[in-house]
């Protein structure tokens, strides 16, 4: 063993000696011109310095350069840099470029650290690359834009930043990143099966992306709809999907807390820009219209290659409405929002706030506590059990607050009810057939171990509006007091009358022969095979006379509508394993709850719903969620058909949608986003 004394001997001898040898060569006149690399002074090799390769990315469609500067570890970022603009020596402006780290896969954008901080060394490979890089973006209404967006800042802002871009033309220059565009949220291709049918709106030949005057003068890509594909080439993108796929299709969406290029995307990637978050905040057509009309796109595709399932009535209800929005658009009718006049939006107000203050209009006023309507009926109850093949049967229903309570009969109404149904937090599936008079509601009733069933049927169409909107308000915690009760109630029936196929009383049956259309492209391959052409014509035509007079916009908001009314409506489908559970199964996430679902029958097993939700945390070394909810009841899972981020993303940001305030200007705080969404990876 040798001293410490004897090692530092040895250290300072060795360093004499390359001092000497340094002096030699230096000043010698026979020393070849290329070994000046090799030069240096005894303080550079006695201060660790070190030659660091850079990649130097230029304009598109310039050559790359590669440069070896010599460094230190204590040399900040913004410093390595100005050394290396310096040395390039080239006309050009840099401020958009920016340093990225391949092997790591991150951008080194705090110039004040320096190369020991970030960990650089010698063997890193970095390349000085531009921040904005032109990418392709797939809007859903299947048009493709090309546009120059960030690759260093988080997919959150990157989205904002292309948002803002496509709505200049609508929102006159100004944009505010608020709730209403929040909802927006990057996925790779995985997400969509449908690629070959898009419709560029940039040059395909010299790729030039769409400039900001093109989007402001030009055609505006938000707001065109995209015609409908020929029955043939409609079935070569139909692909029947299981719960399984569906499930690997939603681990697509991108990491809203990474940059692009740090979840691996290129400049000149496809991505697709969609509706991730499906709670659409003040849908208005005199102010929307482009998130109106993107969301109809969305709901079009998703109906027409059966990504969200539907009732053939649904689908021909569906198809009529395509085919009216598709007349509309072609024709030389001018866009407007709705057929009603247009009111001063402050007159209105003032208008209201003067008829409450002088005490007209009393039944305006939201809720009268004193005076709580009730309804009362004869309708039937099915609860479903286990091996059991017993019919619905009669009670006497009475609903009154947010509660429904079940009699024998009408006469012993007086008495204590069989059982009384407390519909806060519940909910409320429809359950409807016009066509075969079928009226039904599922009630899914909330419990310590999830959710209860229970099936009401009722007799006719308006017995059926009355209490499917009291039930609606009542999951809410509203009774039928509320204002918009009665507008509930008229949405149900106006939607029971567009669902339905029967012309109106007077009215004569539609002249299949005289009308140019093509039915099959406004439904589904599976049912188009099942009707021939004149007979699905026929029955598309029978059903758009109940939407005939509907304006473009108005047309395209029934759509969205019809679209939320559909079970599925919202749900995105992961495979998890649950904590002591030895099998895979579904997680189902919707706007307001999880449910657990059984893969090999897909019936649902379990329902929580967030607003029981007390607390929810991840393990990110074991890759696991932890959910706790009222009442004791704990769940935890691990994902199997994606990384946990996607699904706590997903809770997260509806958790924090859910903290939006009633001010329709509300900025969109993104902090806190990142905060329930971000984790501690």
């Amino acid at each position: 063993m040798l001293s410490l004394e004897t090692l530092n001997e040895q250290f300072i001898q060795k360093i004499n000696f390359c001092r000497r040898v340094c002096i030699v060569t230096r000043g010698s006149q026979q020393a070849p011109k290329n070994h000046s690399r090799v030069m240096a002074t005894a303080a550079e090799y006695g201060h660790n310095s070190w030659e660091l390769s850079i990649q130097v990315d230029q304009r598109e469609g310039d050559e790359g350069m590669k440069f070896k500067l010599r460094v230190k570890g204590d040399l900040h970022i913004g410093g390595l840099m100005l050394k290396l603009v310096e040395k390039i020596k080239a006309p050009q402006d840099w401020s958009d470029h920016a340093i990225w780290w391949e092997k790591k896969s991150c951008w080194l954008l705090k110039t004040h650290w320096t190369l020991d901080k970030y960990g650089v060394q010698a063997d890193a490979d970095l390349r000085y690359t531009p921040q904005h890089k032109p990418l392709c973006i797939q809007l859903p209404n299947m048009k493709t834009i090309k546009l120059r967006v960030s690759f260093s800042c988080v997919v959150f802002k990157t989205v904002a930043e292309i948002c803002k871009a496509l709505s200049k033309c609508m929102c006159r220059g100004k944009y505010l990143l608020s709730y209403t565009f929040f909802t927006f949220m990057l996925c790779t291709g995985a997400l969509g099966l449908y690629s070959k049918t898009m419709t560029p709106t940039y040059d395909p030949d010299s790729g030039s992306p769409a400039s900001s005057t093109s989007l402001w003068f030009g055609e505006n890509p938000m707001m065109a709809c995209q015609p409908n594909l020929p029955p043939e080439e409609l079935a070569k993108l139909y692909k029947p999907l299981t719960l399984e796929d569906k499930a690997a299709i939603n681990a697509g969406w991108l990491d809203s807390s990474r940059s692009l290029m740090e979840q691996g995307i290129q400049e000149n990637d496809r991505l697709l820009l969609r509706f991730k978050y499906h709670s659409f905040f003040d849908l208005n057509p005199k102010y929307d219209a482009v998130r109106i009309t993107q969301l109809y796109e969305q709901a079009r595709w998703a109906i027409l290659l059966e990504e969200i399932d539907c009732t053939e009535e649904e689908m021909l209800m569906f198809a009529s409405l395509q085919y009216h929005i598709c007349k509309l658009t072609l024709s030389t009718e001018p866009l407007t929002n709705s057929s009603e006049p247009e009111i001063d939006e402050v007159e209105a107000a003032l208008s209201n706030l003067e008829s409450t203050l002088e005490g007209r209009n009393a039944d305006k006023i939201l809720e009268d506590i004193t005076d709580i309507p009730k309804l009362e009926d004869t309708l039937k109850l099915f609860r479903p059990k286990r091996l059991t093949l017993k019919p619905y049967k009669e009670y006497w229903f009475v609903f009154r607050d947010t509660t429904i309570s079940y009699y024998k009969n009408k006469e012993s109404a007086n008495k204590e009810p069989i059982e009384q149904l407390h519909l806060r937090g519940c909910e409320v599936i429809p359950d409807v057939n016009v066509t075969e008079k079928k009226f039904g509601l599922k009630l899914l009733l909330p419990t310590a171990d999830g959710m209860n069933e229970i099936y009401i049927r009722c007799d006719n169409e308006t017995q059926y509006s009355k209490w499917k909107a009291a039930c609606m308000l009542a999951s809410k915690g509203k009774t039928m007091a509320y204002s918009s009760y009665r507008t509930e109630v008229k949405k149900i029936q106006s939607f029971l009358q567009m669902k339905s196929l029967a012309p109106p009383p007077g009215q004569a049956a539609p002249d299949v022969e005289s009308m140019e259309m093509n039915a099959e492209c406004f439904v589904s391959p599976r049912y188009a095979k099942k009707y021939k052409t004149k007979q699905l014509t026929t029955r598309i035509l029978e059903a758009l006379h109940n939407i005939s007079q509907l304006s473009l916009m108005e047309a395209k908001m029934r759509f969205i509508q019809a679209w939320q009314s559909l079970p599925e409506f919202g749900i995105k489908y992961y495979i998890v394993r649950f904590r002591g559970s030895k099998k895979d199964e579904l997680l189902g996430i919707s706007y307001n709850k999880l449910i657990r679902i059984d893969m090999s029958t897909g019936l649902p097993v379990t329902t929580w719903r967030f607003s029981n939700m007390k607390q929810w945390n991840v393990n990110w070394e074991i890759k696991q969620v932890t959910i706790e909810f009222d009442q004791s009841v704990s769940i935890a899972f691990s994902c199997q058909s994606c990384d946990c981020k996607v699904v706590h993303e997903y809770i997260g940001g509806y958790i924090f949608l859910s903290t939006r305030s009633k001010d329709q200007n509300e900025t969109l705080r993104e902090e806190l986003f990142h905060k329930l969404t971000g984790g501690q990876d």
